[in-house]
């Protein structure tokens, strides 16, 4: 286990190269899943556990690690599979979504693997665990499979998507005519989440679920108006995605033409390993870690009015 982790900290960031590296785990089956090794703090075996009143039933306990509190969620039960029974011989995943620490509980750590975001596809329609991936990879004639974090942390502590009644209350958005906010996330939940935060906006926004639909969304808006902004007013994108991720879809734009003016906001869970030099190479706008109404909506007001 410590060779893992020493691997995780000799890592240098892919960022801008499509490119990221896997931590690969198990839980109640042959089933190997992968987290982006950026989100990893610590991994370690499971320690003794406390159990508290209220706690959400896919917590299994808090942990105390290193003087932090920690809750850990038993991802096999997360994910609709049955509890992870051996605790002895069991691992915690310690890692950062979202600007918060969790806990994940997993049956067991293997290896971290070097792939890219064009090999990361959308999981299969279908699928049993659909609606708890994001995306898929194959490794060897295996398929690993990618959770929706997101997803299963907004289930154990839904997020607020409200903004404040004095940002709501004096938030107009200037020169707004008949453009649209684009939004390039493949978290159906994020997604979901941003459109809500925005609508005090009163704009119209478009979805994509990674960054190469976004794009080619993109260059289709300015083939039928000659340049990107005169519809999109901006663009929001995560940067983890499938096929291609947000800091490569940023680098795309910058190198297009009749794309290259399009604001672009970063916002992504990747807070506490991200990179601002990276922001500044691939040319975005902003960088908002998530998950901030407030925070993001004041940005695209900022450049909305800032054509």
């Amino acid at each position: 286990m410590s060779e893992i982790m020493n691997s995780v900290n000799q890592r240098t960031q892919l960022v801008g190269e499509n490119r990221l590296e896997l931590l690969l785990f198990k839980l109640n089956s042959r089933q190997r899943f992968g987290i982006n090794v950026f989100k990893v703090r610590e991994v370690l075996q499971c320690p003794p556990l406390t159990s508290m009143p209220k706690l959400n039933k896919l917590v299994r306990g808090i942990a105390h690690i290193r003087g932090q509190t920690i809750s850990v969620i038993d991802m096999s039960l997360a994910t609709g599979g049955r509890k992870i029974e051996d605790l002895s011989t069991a691992f915690i995943i310690i890692a950062e979504y979202n600007s918060s620490v969790q806990g994940f509980l997993v049956g067991s750590v293997e290896r971290i693997i070097n792939t890219n975001w064009q090999s990361i596809m959308p999981p299969p329609k279908g699928s049993g665990r659909a609606s708890y991936l994001t995306a898929v990879t194959q490794m060897e004639d295996e398929l690993i499979e990618i959770l929706d974090v997101e997803k299963i942390l907004n289930e154990i502590s839904p997020v607020n998507t409200d903004l404040s009644d004095d940002l709501a209350s004096n938030l107009q958005v200037e020169n707004k005519q008949e453009k649209i906010i684009f939004i390039a996330d493949d978290s159906s939940v994020a997604r979901n989440q941003i459109k809500k935060a925005l609508s005090a906006l009163d704009l119209n926004i478009e979805l994509a679920k990674n960054g190469l639909e976004a794009l080619q969304r993109l260059k289709e808006i300015a083939a039928e108006t000659g340049e990107v902004t005169d519809r999109v007013g901006v663009l929001i994108s995560d940067i983890e995605m499938p096929e291609m991720d947000g800091y490569t879809l940023t680098a795309e734009i910058r190198n297009t033409p009749e794309l290259k003016n399009l604001h672009v906001i970063l916002h992504t869970s990747l807070s506490g390993v991200f990179n601002q030099a990276m922001v500044e190479k691939v040319g975005a706008d902003d960088f908002i870690a998530k998950f901030h109404p407030d925070e993001l909506a004041t940005s695209v007001k900022k450049w909305f009015g800032n054509d």
